[in-house]
């Protein structure tokens, strides 16, 4: 069996970031509908705990929306239910915002189990903080993460954006900087893109253009690099001992369980991939709306598990697709063979890898599986 991991999705947040295209919902705190909501997660988990039989979880992650609007008193009570199915030292994570939380907030949900937060900072320059309509200053970011130090975190990842509109090389390596000044364990450093359906999408910034979203890039890993951050995933860096426990188990195509409105299921079970989704409709949820567990059909798996798969910087044994899919690697040796020959990948009867062009150039890489 692969391991699994345990996603909770809370889709409230004060405000929807016009880039976000994840399911949220804009609205105030209510403890009542937060109440209903957990009760819901929970009725979700007990049902989908037969699919857990012989093993534990290993990692859990609250996500959202902001799911910090949460009490520590309901984190407790998703805790506290989970705890028997839970592997010793699981990696359980909170995303927040900035400015959303004090530092009696962080001793609460520390007392409860979180271990690890994902805070959102995007930038450390007001002026574009503003222009993503993101609720925090700038400034509030170190008090965000000097609270979370004094309420016993030591396991601290920041989100920080690169190419956002009217961005210069110069102030994306100010903005890494910024937050490398605080500390984090962890850094997830992405680019922006416009997704489809967003508020952002249909007002078409301008964005740098491809040259300077290269040299972000490239002067940026440098520095994450000269700074002992070990870049192990596309977007990901890492303090020695600090990657993402939970992240990780997505990228090994392994296994994870997704409760809440919206949320996404993946389990291999009987030879088979199975994935469920859950409807983006929170008051539908909380009656008892849940999506079923279907079939990928065999003739896409290469695809999504390359598509996870190749997100880890690191040398993948042939072996490891069967153990992941129960099919043969022949599926995937001819295309991996062409790509090794357009110098995406270096490859021989082992394993393979991308090449630095192939972690450029992956999307063009993973069309070929399409």
């Amino acid at each position: 069996m692969l391991p699994v991991g345990l996603y909770l999705h809370y889709p409230w947040c004060l405000r929807k970031c016009p880039y976000c295209d994840f399911f949220s919902l804009p609205a105030p705190r209510d403890e009542e509908r937060d109440q209903r909501y957990v009760t819901a997660l929970l009725q979700d988990f007990e049902a989908l705990k037969p699919h857990l039989a012989g093993r534990n979880v290993s990692t859990v992650f609250l996500g959202g929306g902001t799911p910090s609007l949460l009490s520590p008193k309901l984190i407790g009570q998703i805790l506290k239910t989970l705890a028997p199915c839970l592997a010793a030292g699981a990696e359980i994570t909170l995303e927040l915002n900035p400015g959303s939380v004090d530092s009696a907030y962080f001793e609460a949900v520390r007392a409860q189990g979180v271990n690890r937060l994902s805070i959102g900072a995007q930038s450390f320059d007001d002026r574009l903080l503003r222009r993503l309509r993101r609720i925090h200053r700038a400034c509030q970011i170190k008090d965000c993460v000097t609270a979370a130090r004094a309420g016993g975190f030591d396991n601290i990842n920041l989100d920080l954006m690169h190419g956002l509109p009217g961005q210069s090389v110069r102030q994306a390596l100010v903005d890494l900087r910024a937050a490398l000044e605080l500390g984090p364990e962890h850094l997830s450093w992405y680019e922006l893109t416009l997704e489809e359906g967003t508020l952002l999408y249909e007002e078409r910034p301008q964005l740098p253009v491809e040259e300077e979203l290269a040299a972000m890039e490239d002067q940026g890993f440098e520095l994450l690099r000269r700074q002992g951050f070990a870049h192990y995933e596309i977007s990901a860096f890492a303090r020695e001992g600090y990657r993402c426990a939970h992240n990780e188990n997505y990228w090994r195509f392994h296994d994870y369980l997704g409760l809440g409105a919206g949320a996404h299921s993946k389990l291999f079970v009987k030879g088979q991939t199975l994935r469920r989704s859950n409807p983006e409709d929170a008051r539908a949820y909380c009656v008892g709306a849940r999506g079923e567990f279907t079939a990928v059909p065999s003739t896409n798996v290469p695809f999504e598990y390359l598509l996870n798969r190749l997100r880890l910087f690191e040398r993948i044994p042939q072996s490891d697709f069967t153990r992941c899919t129960a099919l043969p690697f022949a599926l995937l040796e001819s295309k991996l063979k062409a790509c090794a020959q357009e110098g995406l990948l270096v490859m021989d009867e082992n394993g393979y890898e991308l090449t630095a062009l192939g972690r450029r150039f992956l999307n063009t890489l993973l069309e070929r599986f399409l």
